[in-house]
């Protein structure tokens, strides 16, 4: 595989493990507290290790002379893994409170 198509596929990846994280949080909003770590709990991590692969692939096999379309490339998947981790963080530690006593 080339580095080109190996860049344009960790890219792709990269959004698609970070979108899978937002919306795995997301579906949390939706039930009720587990008393133990749930599936989703599981998917969510697996996808974050996943984004960190990715991005390595996707570091690597940059082409560092337009460092700008790379940067293009990572905003989405960031600003996704961003909220992502954002919304956990309301999730447990105001959503279930207000929601859950």
């Amino acid at each position: 595989m080339h580095a080109q198509q190996a860049h344009r596929v960790s890219a792709r990846l990269l959004l698609a493990f970070s979108l899978i994280a937002l919306l795995t949080v997301l579906s949390g909003y939706f039930q009720a507290p587990q008393p133990d770590e749930g599936t989703a709990a599981h998917i969510f991590q697996l996808s974050v290790a996943a984004v960190g692969l990715a991005g390595l692939v996707f570091l690597v096999t940059a082409d560092w002379k337009h460092p700008r379309h790379s940067a293009r490339l990572l905003l989405l998947p960031a600003v996704a893994l961003v909220a992502a981790f954002a919304a956990l963080y309301y999730l447990e530690h105001c959503f279930y409170l207000q929601h859950y006593r």
